[in-house]
């Protein structure tokens, strides 16, 4: 028997470890199918230990198809994180997951994964159904999906509200493997009987904590009765409020626990307050600005009225500036989302809205221009920053008022907020700064000088 016949009959078949670091092209030498795709430069910047304290393992690993890893590795994602090496395995088992993991650290990738390997493109049928509570976290999901599967003969589609009906029941009567929806829209398409789910074993709820949570009034129970009783649930939340537990013992069997949350707030985000009554924060924002070096910020704000009033101020200051909330129309939602990823735009205000999941890689400095009440809001608001390892930092505003929740988060986090420094190190968030071994030091400040930049950034 053949070397191809060999890998052909074996039980990975074309797709497995052996077919991806061995192919046969037309005159029978091998050839290395990595060295032709075409891959994002190296990321060169330090990570943390929330991505790096890893097994060892390597995606090829996992007996995944070839066209999947081409798609992985066209992406830029280069080795596993932790919440993946743990958690591709036993999806791809079929087993309920229930993963606790920072935000941050790859979680999106840990569940899309095995979500695209196990979906068969022969079966013309929705076969996989991934909830999450932001319809901008949908649009990103659902991008990230679309390009894991390139190489695949896969359909994603995305569907929230604010959105044409009419364009997605069309969506859903042409072929479609893999649907990213948050809960209100999904429920009215199964009522309606436009989305047959007698094909979808595969159910991921991806933050789950706010899916559970009385803002979405038990819609999961009622999206789970349309789905068959033998199916897969997948998991995923930085925080597990009783909600979550409750959910689980109710829907999955067994499911297999992963916790890598040994500390809440990432390693790579320093943490800073700054004291102020409520009149000197615009000028103490524009001082920031005018003081750090920043790549891309997320300001947040307490209210949406907050939001354009501040947004109007730091226009009047001079800075180019977004603002998104959750009263705007769609279309002024989703231009404000794509634009900012893609960097059009250095700063945005926002509320709480762009707290769940949003991965913007480019943003190195979060603002609480006003300090919030929840342990849980202020993780998820200075999660924006720091993504996947990298280094950022957060600074809060803080008033006489605040006082008290600051201590309150602190001690709820187990974190420390420090007092903000004259010069802030520009080694603790910016990448052109940063050597071998500072990563993770909190205490080295005030040994760079002061960079020229123009409106506040570079």
């Amino acid at each position: 028997m053949s070397l191809v016949e060999m890998i052909s009959a074996s039980p990975g078949g074309a797709g497995s470890p052996a077919t991806t670091t061995l192919l046969q092209q037309g005159d029978g030498k091998p050839t290395d199918w990595k060295k032709q795709l075409k891959c994002p430069p190296k990321d060169r910047r330090i990570k943390t230990s929330d991505v790096t304290d890893r097994e060892g393992k390597e995606f090829e690993d996992f007996c995944l198809s070839r066209e999947l890893l081409m798609g992985i590795f066209e992406m830029g994602w280069e080795k596993p994180s932790p919440i993946q090496e743990a958690s591709i395995p036993m999806a791809l088992s079929g087993r309920d997951i229930l993963a606790r993991a920072k935000n941050g650290t790859g979680k999106t990738g840990a569940y899309s994964i095995p979500i695209l390997e196990r979906v068969d493109p022969k079966i013309d049928s929705i076969q996989a159904l991934i909830i999450v509570p932001t319809r901008e976290l949908a649009l990103q999901t659902s991008q990230i999906c679309t390009e894991l599967s390139k190489h695949l003969k896969l359909k994603v589609m995305v569907t929230t509200g604010g959105t044409g009906l009419k364009d997605d029941i069309i969506r859903v009567y042409q072929k479609v493997h893999v649907i990213i929806a948050t809960p209100g829209r999904i429920i009215d398409l199964m009522e309606k009987q436009v989305c047959k789910m007698d094909q979808c074993k595969m159910l991921v709820l991806d933050e789950a904590d706010k899916l559970l949570s009385q803002d979405f009034n038990k819609m999961l129970d009622k999206l789970i009765s349309f789905l068959p009783l033998k199916r897969q649930i997948l998991l995923f939340s930085a925080t597990f409020p009783v909600t979550v537990e409750d959910f689980m013992k109710k829907h999955s069997i067994d499911p297999y626990k992963i916790n890598l949350m040994d500390e809440l707030t990432l390693k790579g985000v320093t943490q800073y307050y700054a004291f102020v009554q409520e009149r000197q924060k615009v000028h103490c924002l524009n001082t920031l600005f005018s003081k750090l070096e920043i790549n891309q910020s997320i300001i947040f704000c307490n209210s949406t009225q907050r939001v354009e009033l501040l947004a109007k101020k730091i226009t009047e200051l001079g800075y180019a500036c977004y603002y998104i909330h959750a009263r705007m129309n769609q279309a002024d939602r989703n231009r404000v989302f794509h634009d900012f990823r893609k960097g059009h735009c250095r700063n945005l205000v926002c509320s709480d809205l762009f707290t769940r999941g949003i991965d913007i890689q480019a943003v190195n400095v979060v603002i609480n221009f006003d300090f919030p009440k929840m342990s849980e809001t202020y993780l998820h608001r200075i999660g924006r920053s720091g993504r996947f390892g990298h280094l950022g930092i957060a600074i809060n505003l803080i008033t006489y008022d605040d006082r008290f929740n600051l201590q309150k988060i602190e001690t709820e986090l187990g974190t420390e907020i420090k007092p903000i420094p004259k010069e802030i190190d520009k080694a603790l968030y910016v990448a052109s700064y940063q050597q071998e071994g500072v990563c993770e030091d909190d205490d080295h400040q005030q040994n760079n000088g002061q960079a020229q930049n123009q409106n506040g950034v570079k």
